[in-house]
């Protein structure tokens, strides 16, 4: 790629707000944009060349003791079988999927949306790989205590929020508020028309 092409190139993929990974049929990474560093840490010099589940640090990379893509579990990889539908002609859109990973010694699952691409290439066939985290927005499809008079939500450390102030907190989602017909008949009857 030419120098000009190559700034192009990298402008584009760092405007992206998603993480999104240039693979190879064995989901090795070959490059990666700022937003992908950035969700996971990553260090671009550290991962390059290395395959996914190694570098996101998946639960079952060594499954197997080839690594990453020859475990068991590696044959239902929502991510890896995306890659490779990709690199058979086919775009995959946002396939959803729980992915578990290691943070230090904890286990922690994430639910992602995942995205592969076919990406033109003259040496060997690569995909693009985009990577969106929904964990914060499927949390809203749990179980959450309300208070039956006051409406105030109760969070994991048992705090009290307001709605408003819960849904701000935990997934950047700000109210306006207005009045529905029926409270604005109740509420000031002579101007609900």
């Amino acid at each position: 790629m030419k120098k000009n092409n190559a700034s192009y190139y990298y402008a584009i993929l760092n405007a992206i707000p998603l993480a999104i990974f240039v693979v190879d049929e064995d989901v090795c990474l070959h490059d990666m944009n700022n937003a992908a560093t950035t969700l996971f840490g990553l260090s671009k010099a550290s991962v390059l060349k290395r395959r996914g589940g190694e570098v996101l640090h998946c639960l079952h990379w060594q499954d197997a003791p080839e690594g990453c893509g020859r475990g068991e579990f590696c044959r239902t990889c929502v991510i890896r079988n995306s890659v490779t539908a990709s690199l058979q002609g086919q775009t995959v859109t946002r396939r959803r999927t729980k992915f578990e990973l290691l943070q230090g010694d904890s286990k922690k699952e994430l639910e992602l949306l995942i995205t592969a691409s076919p990406l033109p290439n003259n040496d060997k066939p690569l995909a693009l790989l985009i990577i969106e985290d929904i964990s914060e927005i499927t949390t809203l499809r749990d179980i959450i205590p309300i208070c039956a008079k006051c409406k105030k939500i109760r969070d994991d450390q048992k705090y009290w929020h307001s709605v408003e102030a819960y849904f701000k907190d935990y997934i950047g989602v700000d109210f306006s508020h207005g009045l529905c017909p029926e409270c604005m008949q109740e509420l000031f009857p002579n101007f609900s028309e």
